[in-house]
């Protein structure tokens, strides 16, 4: 979204009359729409990552950083997967599936719950 649609917006809710109120109704309708696609096709790749990454967690010998879980699961992640997303999912979404360790100065690893 443009600067000056967020400045006019605020100028509008400060009580300025602004002339071009459709085409910045317009602009936000666009961006509430890409926002809403983006938040959908997160949902959808969390999902398509979740068995992979349990099932990774699950055949592991010992906890695993999420660079582990990533090379290991790198032929079967979907596009997108990345590995700030599985950590991500890891800490946010599945934090109730996993156990995270704290391994002081070296990276965190995780286990299946």
């Amino acid at each position: 979204m443009k600067n000056s649609t967020l400045t006019a917006i605020m100028n509008y809710l400060n009580g300025e009359t602004i002339t071009n109120l459709d085409e910045i109704r317009d602009e936000l309708a666009i961006e509430i729409a890409h926002r809403s696609a983006k938040a959908i096709a997160n949902r959808e790749l969390y999902a398509a990552m979740h068995d992979i990454v349990m099932d990774i967690l699950a055949k592991a010998d010992a906890p695993m950083t999420v660079h582990e879980i990533y090379t290991t699961g790198m032929d079967e992640l979907p596009e997108g997967a990345t590995k700030s997303k599985i950590q991500y999912a890891l800490r946010a979404l599945w934090a109730d599936e996993v156990t995270k360790h704290d391994n002081g100065k070296n990276p965190f690893t995780y286990s299946k719950a």
